[in-house]
Order: C-alpha cells, then sequence, then structure tokens
C-alpha cells in the first residue's frame, strides 16, 4: 500500500484506513471494539471533527470524515492511534506495536463516489464473510444510518447532511440507503475494491485535476482510471524513481 495521505483539504470528505500491526486480529474481541468506538467517540468531540461512516473490524478501521481544516485529522488520528495503543497494551499486558504504520487517507470526490464509499464501508464484514448482512455487525454505521442504533450515536448529523444532501435520521434517506444494501448484497457486487484505501482521490477527471494542483508541491502524483469499475478515475502516488 502506498504510504499514507496526510495532506487534507478544507471540507473535503476523507475515507481513513488504518491496519492492526501485522495485519494481526487485535480487535477481534467485542469489548476491544466497543474500547475503541468509546475512544473514537471522545476523540471526534475534542477535535470537532464530523464523522460521516466506520467500520471497526476485527484487525483494521475505516472512517468516513470531514476535514474542517488542514489540521484537525491529523491530530485526532494521533491522539486517537497512540492512546487507544497504550491503553491496549496496558490491559493485556501487551508491549509493542498496534498499528501498521501510519493510516491512509483517500479524498471522495462527490456525492455519488460518497454514496458508494459508504456503502462500500459498511459493507466490509459482509465482504469478509464474517456476517450476511451489515445490522449484524454492531460496530458499523449501518445500524445509525438506518435508525435502528439509537444511543451512543458517532454520525454528525449535520455534516451529513451538508455532504450527502439528506440526514441520516431521515425516513427516506434510510429507506434508500437500506434498499442500495440489499440490492449489492442481492447481486453479490461485493468484490473487494483497493482505490477506495490505496488512492489519493476518487472521483471525476476534472476533480482529480483540481486535488492534484493543491497537492502537488507536497507529493509526486499520476492519475489512472481504475479497472472494471464506474467510479471515474483516481489519483495515486507516483511509483518512486530508483534511476
Amino acid at each position: 500500500m502506498p504510504k499514507a495521505n496526510r495532506y487534507f483539504i478544507k471540507g473535503q470528505q476523507y475515507h481513513l484506513t488504518h491496519r492492526c500491526h501485522n495485519r494481526s486480529f487485535l480487535l477481534k474481541f467485542a469489548k476491544d471494539r466497543n474500547a475503541y468506538r468509546e475512544m473514537l467517540r471522545k476523540k471526534l468531540s475534542a477535535y470537532r471533527t464530523p464523522l460521516l461512516g466506520y467500520c471497526v473490524t476485527s484487525n483494521h478501521v475505516h472512517l468516513l470524515v470531514t476535514a474542517m481544516d488542514e489540521k484537525r485529522i491529523s491530530q485526532l488520528m494521533d491522539s486517537l492511534d497512540g492512546d487507544f495503543a497504550q491503553a491496549y497494551n496496558l490491559q493485556k499486558g501487551r508491549s509493542g506495536a498496534f498499528w501498521s504504520g501510519r493510516y491512509h487517507a483517500t479524498a471522495i470526490g462527490d456525492r455519488t463516489q460518497l454514496w458508494n464509499c459508504l456503502v462500500y464501508i459498511d459493507l466490509n464484514m459482509v465482504r469478509a464473510g464474517a456476517v450476511d448482512y451489515p445490522s449484524e455487525w454492531s460496530w458499523c454505521s449501518y445500524g445509525e444510518l438506518t435508525g435502528v442504533r439509537k444511543r451512543y450515536r458517532l454520525i454528525d448529523h449535520n455534516h451529513f447532511e451538508m455532504a450527502f444532501g439528506s440526514r441520516p435520521d431521515d425516513p427516506y434517506f434510510q429507506a434508500n440507503y437500506t434498499a442500495c444494501v440489499k440490492q449489492k448484497i442481492a447481486s453479490k457486487q461485493l468484490n473487494r475494491e483497493p482505490f477506495w484505501s490505496e488512492s489519493l482521490a476518487v472521483g471525476s477527471e476534472r476533480y482529480l485535476n483540481e486535488v492534484e494542483a493543491m497537492i502537488a508541491r507536497r507529493r509526486k502524483v499520476q492519475y489512472i482510471e481504475p479497472a472494471s469499475s464506474a467510479e471515474g478515475w483516481v489519483l495515486k502516488e507516483s511509483p518512486p524513481n530508483y534511476g
């Protein structure tokens, strides 16, 4: 996987992904996933970062967030990752790394891609074969987005509406989202799509040109069209030139 993108554009939505060290199943127990989610809730509040979707799996996490400025997401993730790793190791009598390097961030272009990314996140454990339906996995945003989870919610409803055009507690949104997820499962559209977690950005060619112009001084980038996908284009980091 490319090294983590850590340049953020104010107002932009990002899909953040982070794996446990050596892909180990360090979050295999429900109590540890609960502890991570509770710490995430506190850190989101402390760093005033809107969460739009998430999935905590047994060995990695997905977070869909809005960048309120250029630094806040980095501050949030540094604090969350460091504090959770320390607490986990202390509780387990464990030493060593908890996370595999730094998290990765992928900018998401428009509402169509944002919707598809959210569905992709909530279908993670269905794709992995752990459950048949996302409502069976308590540690993802599906329950909250469909009105099932009422307490200890993480999703920022106001910023969700700004990003998606609908509030997650809107019955019309809930019906559409439920229908979309059901259709994906019924048609077996569950293939892994690595561009959601390995690219610098996903969107239209015009959008990627804009992103490239903003980050070109910090990153060497190129864009290519993703294979077997209708998501448009992806922006990737140029491979190193070893001469």
